[in-house]
């Protein structure tokens, strides 16, 4: 049941999970490991719905005059970020990426003939870099209070990682 929105509540980012009722962070972390921006959701949340809200709260400051990086060098996404709709939001901004394409997709481009186009680019030796993402995701989850959520509303639980990834960068 989602709170009704003029008692000024927010949503609890819980959803349905293989594990019941959980949350799910997406992630963006910088080539070191350390978080850039997140999203909390419920976990029943796919990744690619919230790929452009991770990416537009991508703020990092310039240590002089100027106004703060919001474009990354690359991006490497796994399977779940593999769509149509992200690889042009990507490539209208001028963002290289690096993301494997889904099974399905590639089966289906090959029975539409040469009317499914090229695949899309993939470089395997970029791709090993992703598992800098998955180490970023295994520091925060040392936490405790961030592995399990025992904070009832979105708001602390935010508030949990972002505490978590400011004293990664410290």
């Amino acid at each position: 049941m989602r709170p009704s929105p003029e008692k000024g509540l927010r949503d609890p980012a819980l959803g349905r999970s293989r594990g019941g009722l959980t949350s799910k962070i997406h992630l963006a972390c910088d080539g070191t490991g350390r978080p850039l921006a997140f999203v909390v959701t419920g976990g029943n949340t796919n990744d690619c719905t919230r790929f452009t809200a991770v990416m537009e709260a991508i703020r990092v400051p310039r240590t002089g005059p100027g106004r703060p990086r919001v474009r990354p060098d690359h991006v490497l996404g796994d399977k779940g970020y593999s769509s149509r709709a992200i690889r042009t939001w990507l490539r209208r901004r001028g963002i290289p990426h690096t993301i494997p394409e889904r099974a399905d997709q590639a089966r289906n481009r090959a029975r539409k003939g040469s009317l499914g186009g090229r695949p899309p680019a993939f470089d395997r030796e970029i791709y090993k870099q992703r598992n800098v993402v998955e180490r970023c995701f295994n520091r925060l989850k040392q936490w405790r209070g961030i592995a399990t959520r025992y904070d009832k509303n979105a708001q602390s639980y935010e508030a949990a990682v972002t505490l978590a990834s400011l004293l990664m960068w410290a």
